[in-house]
C-alpha cells in the first residue's frame, strides 16, 4: 500500500484514536517512525481532532477528554491554528464524532445532576409537609386547649401534689352538663418507662370510691399536656396515681402523684 492511499484509508484517524487492531497499530507505528510523510499526516490528525474537540465539546470534566487532550499537547504543545489538507472532509466527520461522544457524555453528566437536585427537591418538599402537619396539629391542640379554658361552663378543680411527688399539680376542667373532663398535666413529670397516669374520680362517702376516667397516654408527644378523658356526672373529687402501662383496676394510692376536691 502506497503512502497515499494509507493517507486515503481512515486507518490513521483510527491509529490516532487507538481504535486498530494489535498488527495494524503496530504496522501504523513503524510507518510513522519511518515515513516522514506518514508521520506529517498523524501530526496533522492528532492536531486537528485536538483544536476541533476543545471548540466543539462543551468545558466539561470529562477524565477521558482532559487524558487525551494532556497527551496530544504534551507531544505538539497548545495547538492555534489548523493546517488545511487535503483529506481534512476525511478526519474532520471523526474528530466531530469525538467531540459528539464527549457531548453526551456532558449531558449524561448533567441529567445525573439534574436527577439529584429533583430528588434533592422531593425531599425538601416532603419534610416541608410534614412540618406543615406539625403545625397544623399543634395549632388544633393550642385552639382545644383555649377553648377549655375559656370555658365559663367548666368547673375548675385544682390537684394539689401528694407525698410521693409533692412538687407534681394538675388541673381539672370538667363540664357537668356536657359530661366532660380533660385534665391539664404540665404539672407532671414524664412517666417513666413502662408506666402510665391514670386518673380517678371520687367519691367520699359514704366509703371512699375511686372510678377510672382515663389515661394519659402519649404523655411525650402532646404538646399541650392537654388530655380529654371519660366524662363523670358525680365525682367528689379528683385523683392522678402512676399505674404499670395499661392503667390498673384500683389506684396504687402509694404511687398517687396529686388530689383535690371538687
Amino acid at each position: 500500500m502506497t503512502t497515499q492511499e494509507y493517507i486515503e484509508s481512515g486507518d490513521l484517524e483510527l491509529y490516532v484514536f487507538g481504535l486498530l487492531d494489535e498488527s495494524r497499530t503496530k504496522e501504523i507505528s513503524e510507518l510513522e517512525r519511518n515515513s516522514p510523510a506518514i508521520k506529517s499526516e498523524i501530526t496533522s490528525i492528532e492536531k486537528a481532532i485536538l483544536n476541533l474537540s476543545s471548540s466543539f465539546s462543551p468545558t466539561i470534566s470529562a477524565d477521558n477528554f482532559e487524558k487525551i487532550k494532556a497527551k496530544l499537547e504534551m507531544k505538539h504543545g497548545k495547538v492555534i491554528d489548523m493546517k488545511s489538507k487535503s483529506n481534512w472532509s476525511q478526519y474532520l466527520g471523526w474528530a466531530a464524532s469525538i467531540a459528539l461522544l464527549l457531548g453526551v457524555g456532558y449531558q449524561y453528566n448533567e441529567l445525573n445532576d439534574s436527577t439529584t437536585k429533583i430528588n434533592s427537591i422531593e425531599t425538601e418538599k416532603s419534610n416541608l409537609q410534614k412540618s406543615v402537619v406539625e403545625l397544623e396539629l399543634k395549632n388544633k391542640e393550642t385552639v382545644t386547649a383555649l377553648s377549655v379554658i375559656r370555658d365559663d361552663k367548666n368547673t375548675v378543680v385544682a390537684l394539689a401534689g401528694q407525698a410521693v411527688a409533692p412538687t407534681s399539680f394538675a388541673k381539672i376542667y370538667w363540664n357537668k352538663d356536657k359530661q366532660t373532663v380533660y385534665v391539664d398535666a404540665t404539672g407532671l413529670p414524664e412517666p417513666p418507662e413502662g408506666k402510665v397516669y391514670q386518673i380517678w374520680s371520687l367519691k367520699l362517702s359514704p366509703t371512699l370510691t375511686p372510678t377510672s376516667i382515663g389515661l394519659l397516654d402519649n404523655f411525650k408527644g402532646n404538646n399541650e399536656k392537654l388530655f380529654a378523658v371519660s366524662g363523670t356526672s358525680d365525682a367528689e373529687a379528683f385523683g392522678i396515681t402512676l399505674e404499670p402501662a395499661g392503667g390498673s383496676k384500683s389506684p396504687t394510692m402509694e404511687q398517687l402523684y396529686t388530689l383535690g376536691k371538687v
